[in-house]
């Protein structure tokens, strides 16, 4: 099945440039020039995955991921300036899935576009009892993980980060959404837990498995498939 992209965005060009790749490569193309027609259009057109400008000329991006998540799961890949890192970590907070910085290859956006869609495909059923990524096994009900069919001796809290990354596999998480989620509301500016926890991780699923795990710097954390 054709998968439909919208993308949001006011640069013509760009619109242009992504309608003609993304249609070669077999995806149906929408494009709204403007938040509020972007916002109008995921409704209109039911998109599988939005790619979204932040510096939209009538709201910012950050906000119209805010008012998209109040009513649809859409994934949403943020297109974002270079050095606009705490716009994308609130357009993440706000419910985006991935972000692209701008200039970017159309194989990379390709390459974020399947993660989002198969993300979104995964969480569509059931809440599951275990999750593969990769050559990752975690067993959420037994709190016990595998790699590369070898036990892995993880702490509780340290198999709680995984499998918080793992329920989101292709999703960069903030630093603020793991903390929140993982640690509690209280441990919120704790970013140095993470990096602890990140390097211990990292350490325990061994080579080259701890590549999955991801850092974005000053922002937070991605478990990917490698």
């Amino acid at each position: 099945m054709t998968a439909r992209v919208l993308v949001v965005d006011d640069d013509l060009s760009l619109c242009k440039a992504l309608r003609i790749g993304l249609s070669a490569r077999g995806y149906d193309v929408v494009v709204a020039r403007t938040a509020e027609d972007g916002i109008s259009q995921v409704a209109l057109v039911s998109p599988d995955v939005v790619l979204l400008d932040l510096g939209l000329p009538d709201l910012d991006g950050t906000q119209v991921c805010r008012r998209v998540r109040e009513w649809s799961s859409v994934p949403i890949v943020v297109l974002s300036a270079s050095g606009d890192e705490q716009r994308k970590v609130a357009a993440l907070d706000g419910g985006a899935d991935d972000y692209v910085t701008k200039p970017f290859g159309m194989a990379e956006l390709e390459a974020r576009i399947r993660v989002a869609l198969r993300h979104s495909r995964a969480v569509a059923g059931a809440e599951p009892t275990e999750i593969v990524v990769g050559d990752l096994e975690l067993d959420l009900v037994g709190h016990a993980g595998r790699v590369g069919g070898r036990d892995l001796e993880l702490t509780s809290r340290e198999f709680d980060f995984l499998a918080y990354l793992a329920r989101r596999a292709g999703k960069v998480c903030t630093q603020h959404m793991i903390l929140r989620d993982v640690w509690g509301a209280e441990y919120g500016g704790e970013s140095h837990y993470l990096r602890v926890y990140a390097h211990r991780v990292r350490r325990k699923l061994g080579e080259p498995a701890g590549e999955m795990l991801r850092t974005h710097p000053g922002i937070g954390y991605q478990l990917v498939d490698v």
